[in-house]
């Protein structure tokens, strides 16, 4: 990456302009904008789903982000992060980034379980140096423990006969010299495929990384890996990897080494535009992190379940239309339905901004699971005065619409199962 490259930071549903500045919308450099362009229109299934190209009259075209969160890394080195829409008092670009990779850790998946936020100096790097650091910190805990060796086939043609002649190739390569070999032979070393990749990752991370901490660090890395090669094909190793119980140690820093030299965490993309592209659905990290604060927190003797699918919507002739909400609790036959919306409620909408959708949902839920309690959950918005609503329909079902603080989600939650009477672990 070179000095001249830049970071521009937007929220879910902001855009940039192709070089016009606008209160609404940030200004892309035009080379940037044509290249972003060039990658949504090339990948225009995939693409679409997290990022919309559009015009207005007064700055001209326009892109914009949709739910997807995380991090583009443009072939220029120009990066664009997209950040979570996070509306509370006093909440910052640094607190912003901290929520996310708190709610990152929550996913189903090795590479963000172990997530120290609170020492990754989010107000310092953006988000792209902030997953490079962890990659750098993961390795560096790695040769600590020391690098693996293994048995590695090679055919060469060597002075001394070992391991098993190969007849056509000797013939091929030594009618003449009678004083060698072509042999092939297994060879204790470290250059195995996983070190391959640890050491491909490094450099792409060196090269990448505008941070002068980063760089250093990867460079020192480097140096352990002396006797590896780069990898040549990157899938065909990722296959060769065999993660034992005696290379357990390896599996946070390969993970990383898939997103990263990859790519993405979303799909395969066309073209050569983007050079990385780490984006999540908030929909999923928002369900995903509410889960996990409520398996903190309940209390002993309460069941909890996620995406349940014991109920559909109609029985006969066969089960159909599968009712499947986020979160069920149970507790001493009582039983709470909680559904996670990401979505930022606000006064000025119709019906705050509650989807009908949903309250059709929420309405199933009641009938089927006969629920003391249904509930649908967003992040709190300062847009909302009043925050103690409820939906009542003669037939006796209630729905709750209820708000996380996602700067101090754990007292929400808590709160949240005092109000259902289940016991709480703090």
């Amino acid at each position: 990456m070179n000095s001249y490259t830049k970071t521009y930071t937007v929220t879910e549903y902001g855009g940039f302009t192709r070089g016009i500045k606008s209160y609404d919308y940030q200004a892309l450099p035009k080379k940037t904008f044509d290249a972003l362009e060039a990658f949504i229109l090339a990948n225009n299934t995939d693409a679409v789903q997290l990022l919309s190209l559009s015009a207005r009259h007064s700055v001209g075209k326009i892109i914009t982000a949709k739910n997807y969160v995380g991090l583009i890394e443009m072939s220029d080195g120009t990066v664009i992060e997209i950040l979570p829409k996070i509306l509370g008092d006093g909440i910052t670009k640094s607190d912003t980034k901290r929520i996310f990779l708190e709610m990152l850790k929550t996913l189903k998946d090795v590479t963000f379980k172990d997530l120290n936020v609170s020492n990754l100096q989010t107000d310092r790097l953006n988000l792209l140096e902030i997953f490079i650091k962890m990659f750098l910190d993961e390795v560096t805990i790695l040769t600590k423990q020391g690098l693996k060796a293994a048995y590695t086939p090679v055919e060469a043609n060597e002075r001394y006969f070992k391991g098993k002649l190969l007849a056509s190739q000797n013939i091929k390569n030594n009618l003449v010299d009678k004083g060698r070999f072509f042999v092939c032979y297994e060879d204790f070393n470290i250059n195995r495929p996983e070190n391959r990749l640890i050491k491909s990752t490094l450099r792409f991370l060196r090269n990448t990384t505008n941070d002068a901490r980063n760089r250093q660090n990867a460079t020192r890395l480097l140096t352990f890996f002396d006797g590896v090669e780069y990898s040549t094909n990157i899938d065909s190793d990722f296959s060769k990897c065999f993660l034992d119980r005696s290379m357990s140690h390896y599996s946070k820093a390969l993970s990383w080494c898939r997103v990263l030299l990859k790519g993405n965490s979303f799909t395969a993309f066309a073209g050569n535009e983007v050079a990385i592209a780490l984006l999540f659905p908030m929909e999923k990290l928002f369900e995903s992190f509410v889960a996990a604060k409520f398996r903190r927190h309940i209390g002993s003797g309460v069941i909890l379940r996620t995406q349940d699918v014991r109920y559909s919507l109609f029985d006969t002739p066969v089960r159909a239309f599968s009712l499947r909400p986020d979160i069920v609790l149970e507790f001493e036959g009582r039983i709470v339905i909680v559904d996670t919306k990401w979505k930022l409620l606000s006064d000025d909408a119709q019906n705050i901004g509650i989807s009908q959708s949903d309250m059709y949902q929420m309405y199933a839920y009641g009938k089927k699971y006969k629920a003391k309690r249904i509930v649908l959950l967003y992040p709190y918005s300062d847009a909302v005065n009043n925050t103690n609503i409820k939906y009542v329909s003669n037939d006796h079902v209630e729905v709750d619409i209820e708000f996380v603080d996602l700067k101090n989600p754990d007292r929400s939650i808590t709160q949240l199962l005092a109000k259902f009477k289940m016991p709480i672990t703090v």
